[in-house]
């Protein structure tokens, strides 16, 4: 295939002949009753251990193989992450292994008298394909011309590849955690981490800001939110909509984009009554005077006023953050790309932890360690390397929005070609149309992934990886109370023609000249590692997991703390902040009202789902089918609304949802706003289970507001109303 062949990319869905050979091939095995999974163990039957890959809190599992089909999947006892219990995503995880709809072939867009579609073809000849244009691409234009996009943990393999070619690798970060972990980084010196460094078993009072916990179903979170329940913490939920959370304690119905405003009304309260923590304030903090002059003038009345809580329900919490601390808590939450102040929206709530001194004490903010295995040393970088950065001054990376933005407008950064990683960038991106006219831009697209997806359909060449039951990954060693290293190791041998993420990066880097970025084996590399630890990978293999005690999560009484920050101690005052011309302490700044007639969009998870990832799942799509979306019964009354009827959703510029969805009439969302679980609505008809089923949310997500501090892409700024047009 020549170099920028296809001038107009068409989406192209795979021939049904591509799907249609495992509909029957693997029917009637997968997909157990609820008595067969319960079935006792046969003989013959084995469990592997491994970790999931469903989300990313990454579960330790054991997979059930029967007759070499999974037929059951279960938390794993001894992982740190799991305890024993499996959500039930992960426990569904075999609805994606025997997902009918999977990728099975390497295909490659061709086109004949004017008509585009997709061939299958031959490893050899895909890869070599895909190595031919991204060497193509380096000598027209440069290091810099590809770019990659990366999610999920078997990306660290293809970071490795792109590291030694120039290719820049963009996450997630401005559209997940990263406001977070850089406003408390900004403030103590390092991130809040994931899973984060959160004590809520041993919480007293617990106060959650939009945080869906609980809903989000990270597996050792809700068991830590469990027991905190079970021995009696307080528990408040700020949020516009009623959750699960707010169920179990107070519920405080904040107008939508008023956050900051709200904790800055609590830390006012705070230092002026002195109810903060005043002696681990002057031992560990600096700023305290400045802080209390940027807050003066946020009253319990103007946070009223501002927020729609009543006054009174101001000064309680505020006052009961204070009688419970240090054992009180701001919980970080995770997902921070909200309004595009997000960065000191987590600074704020940063600030308001560190005066109630609950840092390192039961109940508050605890640091973690890894287990720390020791990584391989492979051959350093030789080729020439753009470094891309962020125009965003404290940005930690350069982010994917960003990416897309300069492919589209081919400044400041000269980009032609993309490799996508297990993500569907048109699925999760924020303003559709802009992606969409990016991708005109491009000369190369080549897609990793399992499933088809509306991005696989724009792709040049389409790589099929073997899901996470069937391939080894790297070693989980991420921080945690607990630290640990769990393995990824395959269950059953990949099905149909489909490879693990490592084989196809190492058989691309070789194609382009590099021998030297991989061991001839994942078993041969992932023992090298253990082996710096006096473990071997028979015996990880065997137990799943290795732990070791829990870290001290405690200080001591007078300890002296010590903090990354230029300071050396926390920071209620921002130095960096204030050196690149932002506010030291952060501010509220009004943000826009909804339009006459219009709903403020708002989404969330759901326990059954993880984003776009499950909504094929057809063992998963038996609990939930389809998203509605959550209308407040008074104001469905006043446009006439009915609950359980279909409407399409249409933004305030006039774009309409490319499917219906169900109204859902209900008391637990705010009047002013509509509600829905993201990760529906795909438009791709080679998801034959979830295609056109509800509405994705990012098709409706055009107006976003950047925040200035590090680029998150702030996109709860859209509006919505309802026809009931065909």
């Amino acid at each position: 295939m020549k170099l920028g062949k296809f001038k107009r990319r068409e989406f192209i869905k795979i021939s049904s002949a591509f799907l249609a050979s495992s509909a029957v091939a693997h029917s009637g095995s997968q997909f157990l009753s609820a008595e067969s999974a319960e079935a006792s163990v046969k003989s013959g039957d084995r469990v592997v251990k491994s970790i999931c890959e469903i989300c990313f809190w990454r579960c330790g599992i054991d997979v059930h193989v029967r007759d070499e089909k999974v037929y059951k999947i279960t938390g794993q006892k001894d992982h740190p992450l799991s305890r024993g219990r499996l959500c039930p995503r992960g426990a569904g995880g075999h609805g994606l292994l025997y997902d009918p709809d999977r990728l099975k072939h390497p295909l490659i867009r061709e086109i004949v008298n004017g008509r585009q579609f997709f061939r299958k073809a031959s490893w050899e000849e895909a890869m070599t394909l895909v190595a031919d244009n991204v060497k193509q691409l380096g000598q027209d234009y440069g290091p810099g011309a590809l770019v990659s996009f990366t999610h999920g943990f078997g990306a660290s393999f293809l970071k490795r590849l792109c590291n030694s070619c120039g290719i820049v690798s963009a996450p997630s970060y401005a559209q997940c955690r990263g406001a977070r972990e850089d406003g408390f980084k900004l403030t103590y010196g390092h991130s809040v981490g994931s899973p984060e460094g959160v004590d809520v078993a041993n919480c007293k009072y617990l106060v959650v800001i939009g945080h869906h916990l609980g809903e989000n179903m990270h597996n050792t979170a809700v068991q830590d939110l469990s027991l905190a329940i079970k021995k009696g913490a307080k528990l408040v939920a700020v949020d516009p909509r009623f959750s699960v959370l707010a169920s179990k304690g107070k519920w405080l119905p904040i107008k939508p984009a008023t956050d900051i405003a709200l904790v800055r009304g609590w830390i006012h309260i705070l230092i002026k009554e002195k109810k903060y923590n005043i002696d681990f304030v002057a031992q560990n903090t600096v700023g305290i005077d400045e802080l209390w002059d940027g807050v003066k003038d946020a009253t319990p009345e103007l946070t009223a006023k501002l927020t729609g809580i009543p006054v009174e329900q101001v000064v309680e919490v505020a006052r009961d953050l204070a009688r419970y601390a240090p054992n009180a808590l701001i919980h970080p939450g995770r997902r921070a790309n909200w309004y595009g102040d997000d960065t000191q929206r987590a600074r704020s709530m940063a600030i308001l932890n560190a005066l109630l001194g609950n840092y390192k004490m039961p109940g508050g903010l605890i640091t973690q360690k890894k287990y720390g295995v020791p990584p391989i040393n492979f051959p350093k970088f030789k080729h020439p390397r753009v470094q891309y950065s962020s125009k965003y001054p404290l940005a930690s990376k350069v982010s994917s929005f960003e990416i897309i933005q300069h492919t589209l407008e081919g400044k400041p950064w000269d980009i032609h070609g993309w490799i996508v990683y297990g993500t569907n960038l048109i699925h999760t991106s924020a303003n559709q149309a802009l992606t969409y006219e990016a991708i005109t831009k491009l000369k190369f697209i080549a897609s990793i992934d399992v499933l088809p997806s509306e991005i696989t359909g724009y792709s040049d060449v389409i790589l099929p990886e073997c899901t996470y039951l069937e391939r080894y990954d790297d070693l989980d060693d991420r921080t945690y109370r607990e630290p640990y290293v769990a393995i990824r190791q395959p269950a059953v041998p990949p099905m149909y023609d489909s490879k693990p993420g490592i084989e196809i990066f190492k058989i691309l880097a070789e194609k382009m000249g590099r021998f030297d970025l991989f061991e001839d084996d994942i078993e041969t590399y992932l023992d090298k590692r253990l082996k710096k630890i006096g473990k071997s990978l028979e015996e990880l293999k065997e137990k799943g997991v290795f732990v070791k005690p829990e870290t001290p999560l405690y200080r001591q009484p007078n300890q002296k703390l010590k903090f990354k920050t230029p300071s050396g101690k926390i920071e209620l005052v921002s130095s960096k902040m204030k050196e690149h011309g932002f506010d030291g302490v952060p501010q509220y700044t009004p943000h826009r009202e909804n339009p006459d007639g219009y709903y403020r969009l708002l989404f969330g998870r759901a326990p059954m789902h993880s984003f776009g990832r499950t909504t094929n799942n057809r063992i998963l799509l038996e609990m939930m089918p389809e998203n509605t979306i959550w209308v407040n019964e008074q104001a469905a009354e006043r446009i006439g609304l009915k609950d359980g009827e279909y409407v399409y959703l249409v933004h305030e510029n006039g774009t309409r949802s490319n499917n219906n969805i169900k109204v859902k009439l209900t008391q637990r969302v705010r009047d002013d706003v509509v509600y829905m679980v993201h990760g529906f609505g795909h438009t791709d008809p080679r998801l034959r289970a979830g295609y056109m089923k509800g509405v994705n949310s990012s098709e409706l997500t055009i107006d976003t507001v950047i925040d200035p501090v590090m680029g998150a892409v702030g996109i709860q700024h859209n509006f919505v109303t309802f026809s009931r047009g065909a």
